[in-house]
């Protein structure tokens, strides 16, 4: 069976994680934390970083610090994981859903406007499967609205993004440096892993003092079992850092590896009938987090369907995410009452996504793509 996702942890993280055995420093103190977070909020180009446990726990805290109040909104996609959802509704905020761009499957940037109320306090762009949103118009909605970004970019290590488009200061940067917060989740399957593990990055010094200390209890620095704010127990262990700065040290081998595999599918994939492949804008540098197919109906085969026929040729696959608004404990609290997001929804009937870890071999994916053939052509 070709796995569709596999983790490389190299001799250098190896040599880390021993260090920490060896020193003691198992827990979440040690000169591993401070590096991956300064190593990684440099290589996104911010300045401060705030490793947490796992992403979800950085989409919680990052939207902590902004101070929404109970009833805010926070306007999301639909097409994405449920963890950007449970960020908004842990801190008494409500989701507010936009569908998906057909193309790139990321939110529909032109649908945004019309779902800002006078209770809206955030946008939380999702970059999909490793592709960047159109993070210009975010922007500029922000600043007309006084709205913050709050940029989920788990599953965009290494994107690129060129914005500030046509004008004189236009300019590639690097997903996780397009919000006023950030978050990194650092997964099994993710660019860079630590096992689990997340990072908030920010600009603004404060509110990094403020998420470091809400995940470690919010302990205060005059007077350590003494509380004036209710805190988390968010932190990463120096062992997941160490893990991280290994990771870190070969992102570029690691994004190169990435960028082989979303250009090594299309050249074998480009053709078939009836399948969509992972569109590249001109202005995004595509890391393919995952390589992800969408079905055309008329190819009388659904994301279900395909996927059990390529298990039986011992290929692995994992289904696209099921839409925010179809979500049953969602809807029983109320949430999303008659709303319809069309493309959201067929995505994720017909979408898939094929082996992409770093372990993958070119003959694994010669293998992957024949099996794919077989079954559409």
């Amino acid at each position: 069976m070709i796995p569709v996702n596999e983790p490389v942890v190299g001799a250098r993280e190896m040599e880390y994680v021993e260090e920490c055995l060896k020193t003691g420093w198992i827990s979440s103190a040690g000169r591993f934390i401070s590096e991956f977070e300064k190593t990684w909020a440099n290589y996104c180009g911010v300045e401060y970083g705030i490793a947490v446990s796992n992403g979800t726990l950085a989409l919680q805290i990052a939207l902590r610090v902004i101070e929404l109040e109970p009833g805010d909104e926070v306007i999301m996609p639909s097409f994405t994981i449920i963890s950007c959802a449970l960020g908004v509704l842990y801190n008494d905020a409500i989701p507010v859903l936009v569908d998906c761009d057909p193309v790139t499957w990321c939110i529909d940037v032109s649908q945004i406007e019309e779902k800002i109320t006078d209770r809206t306090r955030a946008i939380m762009p999702v970059h999909i499967y490793g592709h960047p949103v159109d993070m210009d118009r975010v922007h500029e909605l922000a600043k007309t609205y006084d709205l913050s970004v709050i940029e989920d970019a788990a599953e965009a290590h290494g994107a690129e993004y060129l914005t500030n488009r046509g004008r004189e200061d236009e300019s590639w940067v690097r997903a996780g440096s397009l919000g006023d917060l950030s978050t990194f989740s650092f997964y099994a399957n993710k660019l860079i892993t630590t096992g689990e593990g997340g990072m908030v990055l920010t600009d603004d010094p404060s509110l990094a003092d403020h998420l470091r200390n809400l995940r470690n209890l919010s302990y205060r620095a005059d007077r350590r079992f003494w509380h004036t704010e209710l805190g988390y127990n968010f932190r990463m262990t120096n062992m997941q850092a160490a893990v991280g700065v290994g990771q870190v040290e070969r992102i570029e081998e690691i994004v190169e590896r990435k960028r082989w595999m979303g250009t090594s599918y299309a050249e074998r994939l480009s053709g078939i009938a009836g399948l969509k492949l992972p569109a590249e804008q001109p202005w995004a540098r595509h890391v393919y987090w995952m390589y992800a197919i969408e079905l055309e109906q008329d190819t009388g085969l659904d994301a279900t369907q395909f996927a059990q026929k390529l298990q039986e040729r011992d290929v692995q696959t994992r289904p696209f995410f099921v839409g925010m608004h179809d979500q049953p404990v969602l809807r029983d609290r109320g949430l999303f009452e008659g709303e319809e997001y069309p493309v959201t929804d067929r995505i994720s009937r017909q979408g898939l996504y094929l082996p992409s870890g770093m372990a993958l071999t070119e003959s694994q994916l010669d293998q992957v793509c024949e099996s794919v053939r077989e079954v559409l052509v």
